[in-house]
């Protein structure tokens, strides 16, 4: 799995750009004129809404709670450093996937932390009923060595599925160390992640120089 570390989304560190990875389940983001936009996540349980406030606050923007005919929504208010995200997700008012595009472990860990959840034999991330996002989704998975399904949960929702331990594993590996209120929804046996190779590197190095040896010899 060190192939893939460097997509972690510990191994690239939070970003603007990792929002688009609760737009691949069910939020929703509408633009006022073409200066802002505002993102809202529906989410089952209320502790989504504080852990993906925090997540967003790591990435520069506000989200608060609402409620809405009943839901709980972590919602943005209209920003301007949403509009790309709303123009190359709606660029015609209705959601679908950016042509080419590419999921990366900071847009997985979002969306598990928004609509993710543990499923028999793997895990699945809830998505909209939309048989062309689906579709796109899949090819997106595929692109990181990761084989999915389009199915339903118990409940009857659309998910993707990621199903085997291999790939179980490799998906814990994107999404990096849980906080600690997804633990339980988290990738099945997956609470830490192994350093990325360059870290790996440094403490190979670090270990080296403390060998000891003779006094004339210089180790780098």
């Amino acid at each position: 799995m060190d192939q893939i570390s460097f997509f972690s989304a510990e191994a690239s560190g939070p970003e603007l750009a990792d929002l688009a990875g609760v737009l691949c389940g069910p939020a929703r983001i509408v633009s006022f004129g073409r200066t802002a936009a505002r993102l809202s996540v529906p989410v089952a349980e209320s502790w989504r809404v504080r852990v993906l406030a925090t997540e967003f606050a790591r990435r520069g923007v506000r989200a608060d709670a609402v409620t809405e005919e009943g839901r709980q929504l972590v919602r943005t208010a209209f920003r301007a450093d949403l509009i790309g995200l709303a123009n190359t997700w709606c660029p015609d008012g209705v959601k679908m996937l950016p042509p080419g595009f590419r999921l990366t472990g900071g847009a997985l860990r979002l969306w598990a932390l928004a609509a993710g959840s543990p499923a028999e034999r793997g895990y699945q991330f809830a998505v909209d009923d939309q048989a062309e996002i689906h579709a796109a989704l899949v090819v997106a998975f595929q692109r990181l060595g990761l084989p999915v399904r389009v199915g339903r949960s118990p409940e009857g929702d659309p998910v993707v599925r990621v199903t085997g331990r291999r790939a179980v594993a490799t998906l814990g590996e994107l999404l990096g160390t849980p906080p600690p209120a997804a633990e339980p929804v988290w990738p099945a046996g997956i609470t830490a992640r192994r350093p990325v190779p360059a870290v790996r590197e440094r403490k190979r190095r670090a270990g080296a120089r403390a060998v000891p040896g003779p006094m004339h010899a210089t180790i780098w």
